[in-house]
């Protein structure tokens, strides 16, 4: 039965099956005693009667007869009858009966008395140890109320009682878990309006004094020409900041559903840097793509290209004229890696803990290009489906990020 399952349900059950059979040796005790008590009363009724016919001369003989004798008749019954005893006779003009009745009644009363307490004590402790539990789960259930999830119900034995306050208790880690995760959706959105903001101010600020200066120089052509320019920079800007931010944002979100497919490596690649090689040219770097060509790797080819392109922009604005920027692949049973290695500046060991951070610039970098949102992008993309982005580098050394796929089961 289920219901004796819970532990208190079960002892106070065993409990009471162990009072039954002390009720019964209450029961014989009172036999056995007033047994004894009977035969006491018998004996000393007879010892009265043979002691009263010795005065009276009545001989041994006549006694053991009468003490004996088993049969009545009606002429004993009328003599009773005539001295007072009879079956109507009160029970207290019979001295002996009334002893042994009240003996009777005593030994009864106590007896009852001590198995109803130990029946009234039994039920008392179980129901103040159910009580207990009750009060201890009514304050918990209050503390998870009021926000505070860090006891939990009494859910150490079986039965239906802990079997109802397990599922409060999961419901409760439920309700944590949302609670933590609106927590941290509030702190995310707060952080993230936090930094658009303060990435705004600047090219917002440049853009207003821009404005001004055209203003007051409107019949200066070239001024009007370099600070038109200036602004088109600034826009470009501030559109990359709210594209790479919204972007991360999705991701971050789990509104991004990444179309995989098998794709080859070549062809991903040449997706993603189709619109750096110009600069790269301009800027008289090289980009080089070296592995095997029919190598397949099951991804988003828009998002992984985007992940690759932000690195390899990366390593544009951190190589110098003359760099070199290689792109390598590998695969093994269970993994396929891409490497993007450059002969660029490197990066510093006090920094190179903190590149995947939002807006993280180093003191080292403050003249290149970027807003410190492309490797955030990058390794959102890619731990988004399933890899993982490192970096390997030293100052002056270069700079090697690996992509890692799992390869398609």
């Amino acid at each position: 039965m289920s219901l004796l399952h819970d532990k208190h349900n079960r002892w106070y059950c065993i409990f009471v099956a162990a009072l039954v059979p002390l009720l019964f040796l209450i029961g014989l005790t009172l036999i056995y005693t007033q047994t004894a008590a009977a035969k006491e009363m018998f004996l000393t009724h007879d010892n009265a009667i043979v002691t009263s016919l010795l005065e009276e001369g009545v001989s041994k003989e006549v006694i053991a007869t009468a003490l004996t004798n088993t049969e009545a008749d009606t002429a004993g019954n009328k003599f009773l009858t005539e001295i007072g005893l009879s079956i109507n006779t009160d029970i207290e003009n019979l001295p002996y009966v009334s002893t042994v009745k009240n003996t009777m009644l005593i030994s009864l009363s106590v007896m009852l008395f001590l198995w109803t307490l130990l029946l009234f004590l039994g039920t008392m402790l179980f129901l103040y140890r159910r009580e207990r539990l009750y009060r201890k789960s009514e304050n918990i259930i209050k503390d998870y109320i009021d926000g505070n999830y860090t006891v939990h119900l009494p859910q150490s034995n079986e039965g239906t009682v802990y079997q109802l306050l397990a599922s409060v208790d999961q419901l409760a880690t439920m309700l944590q878990a949302k609670n933590d995760t609106e927590q941290k959706t509030k702190e995310f959105l707060k952080n993230t309006i936090s930094d658009i903001s303060h990435q705004l101010k600047t090219p917002l600020s440049a853009l207003q004094m821009y404005q001004e200066i055209i203003e007051n120089e409107p019949d200066n052509p070239e001024t009007v020409k370099e600070f038109s320019f200036k602004s088109g920079t600034a826009l470009r800007r501030i559109e990359q900041l709210i594209q790479s931010m919204l972007k991360i944002t999705r991701i971050d979100a789990g509104s991004i559903y990444f179309e995989k497919s098998n794709y080859s490596i070549p062809n991903i690649l040449s997706h993603a840097i189709s619109e750096l090689t110009t600069r790269a040219n301009h800027e008289k770097k090289e980009i080089v793509i070296n592995g095997d060509w029919d190598q397949m790797l099951y991804c988003d080819i828009e998002w992984t290209g985007e992940a690759v392109g932000n690195i390899v922009k990366n390593a544009l604005d951190h190589t110098d004229a003359g760099g070199k920027i290689t792109i390598s692949w590998e695969r093994t049973p269970a993994i396929i890696r891409i490497f993007i290695t450059d002969n660029g500046h490197g990066i510093a060991q006090e920094d190179i803990h903190h590149i995947f951070k939002r807006f993280y610039r180093s003191k080292n970098t403050s003249g290149s290009q970027g807003i410190g949102l492309g490797l955030p992008l990058a390794k959102a993309i890619v731990e988004g489906q399933g890899g993982i982005l490192s970096v390997q580098s030293e100052r002056l050394q270069g700079t090697t990020f690996t992509l890692s796929f799992l390869t398609e089961s």
